[in-house]
């Protein structure tokens, strides 16, 4: 027995600081593959460079492990000098919270949305483009990920399940938090033993790669994309009285215009067989004011939710009203107040998460 103990103990030894961080968080990683698409060896490579593989002041102290700002943390922060002296930095409760900030980060803001646009397997693409969208101001950042990423095989991360990772690393995973559950729906009764144990069975009843390739099939696109409109159709235009001579859009469920040059609030409400107030009302107006071409205009009142699935919007540098955001995913701005506890005419400032959905 002490020979065994010994034995296990040597093995451990011989791993690197890097291959026990990569064993220690990669079902982690692929976990939070799977609930926001972003690909498990980018997040690993970024833990990895960030934190120092875990080694570092702000990843021992603080479990932030993806080097996130304060911005408009309302959680405990620690000051460490970076770009600058005594910037402020998140602390999180564990890494697991670190790990799903980050996810967030990168799935809730409008410079990173275009990296959903590549396979979910093209590292290289991935790498690249966070140092596009501004990441981070190392002109090395993609290569030094590139170079992780191969040296470290982490790339077979993405075509894993969680617990794939798990039975290669032989380490238990930490477990899962519980997803948010809408009203009236029902919390799943899932235990990290009874996935764990799920995943085994259907392994043995299938063959490994077509299970791969069906959960796979299955992770998400940045739920941003959620806001792209949907033409609305003949048949929808005529059920809401709607004119058949223009071009019409939903989004979030709710029908709108895009107006064109030379158009007011007024002339489209009559179009619309509409009264003038009941048309700004819907587009959290109060009184009529000039309207710029290209501007979303909706013909019925908006949600008091968005989209299922886009739970929050993180702004970014970009100058942004709460109009603005709540125009653009089809959600009052009263209920959007409500739900952030923000006073009227609150102006929204860089790295403020705005949630959308009751949470």
């Amino acid at each position: 027995m002490l020979v065994l103990v010994g034995a296990i103990l040597a093995v451990s030894a011989d791993k690197s600081p890097q291959e026990k961080y990569i064993a220690k968080y990669s079902a982690t990683a692929v976990r939070e593959m799977y609930r926001t698409g972003v690909p498990a060896s980018i997040t690993l490579a970024q833990g990895l460079l960030e934190s120092r593989y875990g080694q570092s002041e702000l990843a021992s102290k603080g479990n932030n492990h993806f080097g996130i700002k304060c911005h408009d943390w309302k959680g405990k922060t620690m000051k460490v000098d970076d770009d600058r002296r005594n910037e402020c930095f998140r602390v999180y409760g564990s890494a697991d919270e670190s790990f799903r900030d980050h996810s967030d980060f990168l799935r809730y803001r409008d410079r990173y949305k275009f990296l959903f646009e590549n396979e979910l397997t093209d590292y290289k693409a991935w790498a690249h483009g966070l140092k596009k969208a501004g990441y981070a101001t190392d002109p090395q950042y993609a290569s030094k990920l590139i170079k992780i990423i191969e040296d470290y095989n982490l790339s077979q991360y993405d075509r894993m399940t969680v617990g794939d990772a798990v039975a290669l690393d032989g380490e238990e995973a930490p477990a899962p938090e519980p997803e948010t559950v809408t009203a009236g729906e029902k919390a799943p009764k899932q235990k990290a033993g009874k996935v764990r144990a799920k995943h085994r069975k259907r392994r043995k009843t299938a063959d490994a790669t077509a299970y791969r390739d069906e959960v796979f099939k299955d992770i998400p696109a940045s739920p941003l994309s959620l806001e792209e409109p949907q033409r609305l159709t003949e048949a929808a235009r005529e059920e809401f009285h709607f004119p058949l001579s223009r071009e019409m859009y939903s989004r979030n469920g709710v029908p709108f215009l895009y107006s064109v040059e030379g158009e007011t609030w007024a002339t489209i409400a009559a179009s619309n067989h509409l009264f003038l107030r009941e048309l700004l009302k819907f587009n959290d107006m109060q009184e009529e004011t000039r309207l710029e071409p290209g501007t979303i205009v909706y013909l019925q009142a908006k949600k008091k939710q968005a989209a299922k699935g886009l739970d929050k919007f993180i702004v970014d540098d970009q100058p942004v009203t709460l109009h603005d955001i709540c125009q653009r995913f089809g959600v009052k701005q009263a209920s959007v107040e409500k739900m952030n506890g923000f006073p009227a005419g609150y102006v929204p400032r860089e790295g403020d998460t705005i949630y959308l959905r009751k949470q």
